[in-house]
């Protein structure tokens, strides 16, 4: 069975839109797994919530999502961050709210654990080092932990001599990951920031136990301009274009 691996939406339903469809070209997937941040920064946030509840998922909380709800204090975000939280506040949904309260910080699917930000600090800890994976490692216990939070798509292995190593995520071409733990970061969907603006997401196939990491370009200057004719701040559309 096939698997979908999303993750940062942010709102951004032009760029959801893209994957889903190339998610479909590769025929059908069992379930959708989201690991949070499905609002925050873009234009979209009920109707991308709503796209995702068309499909069989799984979601967690991102820190933009309980932000927009008020579980979260908006005080250790930046502001166009802050900005655009407090407007995402204001356009939810009662549904949409509902939605995102209802979200776990973390959830074990059979071999994967799923968290936001790190199995430590679901909500807020980056892991872009391998300091930050070493420490995650001891806070779950299945084979693979997905995150996102990041933006980048990466990968960490433990080893089975207790070794750390960081890697990049191979693009195009199905990957096996066989030795040790890992931990496993797609990319984001709608605000990505490795230096490539297309739209990042991951397929997991439980028969082969293979991963394939897929680009796919979306029209940015749509979302830019319905950024801009909303008020948010334009530091956030303008960094689309440069995937950062």
């Amino acid at each position: 069975m096939r698997y979908a691996i999303v993750a940062d939406i942010h709102s951004n339903l032009v760029a959801l839109q893209a994957v889903l469809e190339h998610i479909g070209l590769g025929g059908p997937v069992e379930e959708v797994w989201c690991l949070g941040d499905v609002v925050g920064y873009g234009p979209a946030p009920n109707e991308c919530i709503q796209l995702l509840q068309r499909y069989s998922h799984i979601c967690i909380a991102g820190n933009h999502d309980w932000a927009a709800t008020g579980r979260l204090d908006v005080s250790d975000f930046n502001p166009e961050a802050k900005a655009a939280v407090l407007w995402t506040a204001s356009q939810l949904s009662a549904e949409s709210r509902a939605y995102l309260e209802a979200l776990q910080q973390t959830v074990v699917k059979g071999d994967f654990t799923l968290a936001h930000g790190s199995p430590r600090d679901p909500l807020w800890e980056y892991v872009i080092s391998e300091r930050a994976a070493i420490l995650s490692f001891e806070h779950f216990q299945t084979r693979f932990c997905l995150i996102g939070h990041s933006h980048i798509p990466l990968l960490f292995n433990l080893s089975d001599n207790g070794r750390v190593g960081l890697r990049g995520v191979p693009p195009e071409q199905p990957f096996r990951l066989d030795e040790g733990r890992w931990i496993i970061n797609p990319g984001s969907v709608g605000q990505p920031r490795d230096g490539d603006h297309r739209a990042s997401y991951l397929v997991y196939d439980s028969d082969s136990e293979e991963f394939r990491h897929y680009r796919v370009p979306y029209d940015i200057e749509t979302t830019q301009r319905q950024m801009r004719a909303l008020g948010l701040p334009r530091p956030l559309a303008e960094r689309l274009s440069y995937g950062w």
